[in-house]
């Protein structure tokens, strides 16, 4: 006797099958072509990092190697959760997250002028770094419940907003101006996909721009100073517009090809700043030239294609939206860092993914790939949004 079959009901065997795939099946369903981008990535920032050190693992080299190797197994654990645990605990993560920025106010150490880490003594927390993952886990999940014609009711945006102002502010107090236009940014892009109109964007950016003049005020005199060194860097070469002048020669300097790894002037003989930070890139290009730093701008381009297509692919909205919103924030960490060393844009202090020193960053980004990673293999999994089971 023939089997009749529902319309819906191929996807239905399809989501069963993935809700119930064994540890073996999830790994083989990792996007191995994506850790694969990551891990060079991780090489060339492990290179830069030793030449930095003018040939040497230590002090920088050996210690990102050792942070790497554990954010590695964490990006892989996080991929293979499943994406459902990640709905449930995005509001309690969020929320952990604007604990440990309260506590930076309360009890957090001052590094370079800035209150923005805890010391929890095997490494120095950065509580804003972790918010950049909790905001987008969060705002997925609120725009996940929200049906699309809810969204277009100014009330229902009300506590997203406020789920991005707090933190914002909390951070802008540290001061941290880089992370807070990095929170505001990648929280615009989950609040743009989830369906808000156009016009709302133009309207908060009309009134930011008409807000410029009283925001100014509120910014520390060294902020200041790196918005009117931004406009005219020659005005003071040897002070604060050294950063940007000694970049903008390293960059000039390497040509086409470079000078040769190692054999960097402006790094090794300490005229450039923060070589293995912030100037990280600068770096790279004046010891690979034009081509070392096109290369690296590829295999960024490569990882920023696959985020998008794993957002493209996912079949319930909290994933879409959690993909693409992490996505995002790394391109963000990208075009701001590369903007800032060529001085397109002011100096505001962010890394670059993968490349740069950093413990918190590294160990962010990785846990965020990771949950790129998770929507991709859990992609045929859905979840329930207001009564109706996405994807049937």
């Amino acid at each position: 006797m023939p089997v009749k079959v529902h319309p819906g009901s191929r996807g239905a065997i399809v989501g069963h099958k993935h809700e119930n795939m064994s540890l073996l099946q999830k790994l083989l369903q990792i996007n191995w072509g994506l850790v694969l981008l990551v891990l060079t990535l991780s090489g060339i920032g492990l290179g830069m990092l030793y030449s930095a050190a003018n040939g040497n693992f230590d002090p920088w080299a050996s210690r990102q190697a050792v942070r790497l190797a554990g954010g590695c197994i964490i990006m892989l654990v996080v991929a293979l959760v499943d994406i459902r645990f990640w709905f449930k605990c995005s509001y309690l993560f969020y929320f952990g997250a604007l604990i440990l920025l309260i506590g930076v106010e309360v009890m957090g150490s001052v590094g370079m002028g800035a209150k923005r880490w805890i010391n929890l003594g095997v490494i120095q927390l950065q509580p804003s770094e972790l918010m950049k993952i909790a905001i987008v886990m969060a705002l997925a999940r609120y725009f996940h419940g929200v049906s699309a014609e809810n969204i277009r009711r100014p009330l229902m945006l009300i506590v997203p907003l406020l789920m991005v102002a707090a933190p914002s502010v909390l951070v802008l107090k540290q001061p941290d101006l880089g992370t807070t236009v990095l929170l505001i940014m990648a929280s615009g892009a989950v609040f743009f996909c989830a369906g808000v109109r156009l016009w709302k964007f133009v309207l908060v950016a009309v009134a930011g721009m008409a807000a410029i003049p009283v925001g100014w005020q509120f910014l520390k005199p060294y902020q200041q100073n790196r918005v009117l060194t931004f406009l005219d860097p020659e005005k003071d070469p040897l002070g604060t517009g050294y950063n940007i002048i000694q970049s903008k020669i390293a960059l000039g300097s390497g040509g086409v090809s470079g000078k040769g790894f190692l054999q960097g002037t402006q790094s090794h003989l300490n005229f450039l700043p923060e070589k293995q930070t912030d100037f990280i890139f600068t770096m790279l290009a004046e010891e690979f030239g034009m081509i070392g730093a096109l290369a690296l701008l590829g295999i960024y381009i490569l990882v920023l294609i696959y985020g998008m297509a794993i957002s493209a692919r996912a079949r319930n909205q909290y994933a879409r939206l959690l993909a693409l919103g992490l996505t995002t924030n790394l391109f963000l960490y990208v075009f701001i860092n590369m903007a800032m060393v060529m001085g397109l844009v002011p100096v505001v202090g962010v890394p670059l993914p993968l490349i740069s020193y950093g413990g918190t960053v590294m160990l962010t980004i990785l846990i965020g790939i990771g949950l790129v990673m998770s929507a991709w293999v859990h992609r045929d999994i859905r979840i329930p949004r207001h009564g109706v089971v996405e994807g049937a």
